[in-house]
């Protein structure tokens, strides 16, 4: 199976990622068989998330839970003209996210100044979603448990508290 290129793709580590088992793409309906599209088939393109520690905004509040959308060939293709990501090419990652993040808890208008104020542990676990979802299709990853050591999968954009 070919890999996709993210601009996000170096700047997160996979552990792991070659185990974890292949699933099918997000449709509602599958093709009719003749072959050709059914015109009301639908495809997942949002992807709710959790933050391991959450944004805090100038209020002090706590944002943990969020959104994110699958990205566009735009999404990727503007922020190669931002004069920040020419200047530091390591900015790349916070201008992307703030193009596909869409909401962190009630903050709304997510930019790249957000995702500046979000913890390390936060921009690393939302570079890694956004290569799950956007070069693997998914957001399950395989991990082991550390006491008994059993490998399972899990859903990295949770559901519940907990979940994630």
């Amino acid at each position: 199976m070919r890999r996709q290129h993210s601009p996000l793709a170096a700047a997160a580590p996979d552990p792991g990622a070659a185990d974890a088992p292949p699933l099918a793409p997000s449709f509602a309906a599958a093709a009719p068989s003749s072959g050709r599209r059914d015109e009301h088939e639908t495809m997942r393109t949002e992807f709710a998330f959790e933050l391991p520690r959450g944004y805090v905004d100038e209020a002090g509040r706590v944002h943990r839970t969020g959104v994110m959308r699958l990205a566009t060939a735009r999404d990727e293709l503007v922020p190669l003209r931002d004069d920040r990501v020419r200047e530091n090419p390591a900015y790349l990652s916070v201008v992307l996210l703030g193009r596909v993040v869409m909401r962190i808890g009630e903050v709304t208008d997510v930019h790249a100044g957000v995702i500046e104020d979000l913890f390390a542990s936060d921009l690393a676990f939302l570079q890694d979603f956004y290569r799950r979802i956007n070069a693997e299709g998914h957001t399950r990853a395989q991990v082991t448990c550390p006491s008994c050591a059993a490998d399972f999968a899990i859903d990295l954009a949770g559901g519940r508290l907990g979940e994630s």
